[in-house]
């Protein structure tokens, strides 16, 4: 039997080791969380998890509907999906001869979302006047048992975006890769709902039949002059894209606060377009996704636009974002002009 003494013993021995000195002990870093680039009066934000988009503004215009720093964005505003764009049915498809699992989204929405990269650790890769680079590796993981890098370059001039996102197959197979970009346009909604008042122009001749996000195989003819959004709900994959002699295609959308001008190079042959129908309350209807798709969904299992990447064979892809603020007779009053929610 152990008396008092020893038992006073050891817990003087435990007390004493615990407060001894020695080392601090090392912990992972937790910032930066944010790279900001500026040019003139335009401020970019890029979060340092996922590579996201997270803010951008001009003077006081958002002209990006992101998201404030530190928190879980809705709808993956401003997110980079790789290696899939959108859904994939159950998260099933089959590889060379391999059946492939990855996780979905729930229960009852039985769909793997917007690829593996959203609330991954990212990295700065080089930086200069008015740009950025970030990167980061996806590692092979079950369902997914390949090895990409991945950068997104970030340009910003005092009227332009522009984003050139790479990918780079650095492990020992092909890889079956799909690139998109989820950013949200924003052009002076103060309530949910006033997307409507915007015109939109959409450079598509084809639009992939969804039921449930998901292409049914069947294409119907598009008319991108839509004019004033309206009452109309958009969540449509679209291809054919209508280019102009440079090879680029470029999408406007006009409203209070001004006119955005978002155009894709030949290496981007989709485009989704999201009115917001389905976010949460207070931010339905607000703003346009406009989703740059090198494929639509679920390509990993139909294969319709899948890259294939050999061994240390890379992709590149770019895309800008303009803007032309409104000439002050077209400008919201100072009551009903947004407050910005990002920070």
């Amino acid at each position: 039997m152990t008396d008092r003494s020893e038992r006073a013993d050891a817990s003087s021995a435990e007390s004493a080791h615990q407060r001894a000195p020695g080392p601090v002990a090392a912990w992972p870093a937790t910032e930066p969380r944010d790279i900001a680039v500026s040019s003139g009066q335009a401020r970019l934000a890029v979060d340092l998890r996922g590579g996201n988009l997270r803010r951008l503004v001009v003077g006081e215009w958002d002209v990006l509907d992101g998201y404030p720093a530190g928190t879980i964005p809705s709808g993956r505003r401003g997110g980079v999906l790789v290696p899939w764009p959108n859904r994939l049915r159950d998260g099933r498809y089959v590889w060379q001869g391999s059946k492939l699992q990855l996780e979905v989204a729930a229960a009852d929405v039985p769909t793997a979302n917007h690829g593996l990269l959203s609330w991954q650790p990212w990295s700065e890769l080089a930086a200069g006047d008015g740009t950025v680079t970030v990167g980061t590796v996806l590692e092979a993981r079950p369902g997914y048992p390949f090895r990409l890098a991945v950068a997104v370059d970030y340009t910003l001039t005092p009227d332009q975006l522009s984003v050139t996102a790479r990918v780079r197959n650095v492990g020992d197979q092909p890889a079956p890769v799909g690139v998109g970009m989820h950013p949200y346009l924003y052009v002076g909604a103060a309530c949910d709902g006033d997307i409507g008042a915007a015109e939109l122009s959409i450079p598509a001749r084809t639009a992939a039949d969804v039921v449930d996000g998901l292409p049914t195989g069947r294409r119907t003819p598009f008319d991108g002059a839509i004019g004033r959004i309206g009452d109309r709900a958009l969540d449509i994959p679209l291809t054919d894209l209508i280019r102009d002699i440079d090879g680029w295609a470029r999408l406007r959308l006009r409203g209070s606060t001004g006119e955005l001008t978002l155009s894709v190079d030949e290496q981007w042959p989709w485009l989704q377009v999201y009115s917001g129908d389905t976010l949460p309350e207070g931010q339905r209807r607000r703003s346009l996704a406009v989703e740059p798709m090198t494929c639509p969904a679920n390509a990993l299992a139909t294969g319709t636009d899948l890259l294939v990447l050999a061994p240390a064979a890379g992709w590149a892809g770019s895309w800008t974002l303009s803007w032309s603020a409104a000439g002050p007779a077209d400008q919201p009053s100072s009551r009903s002009r947004r407050t910005s929610r990002a920070a």
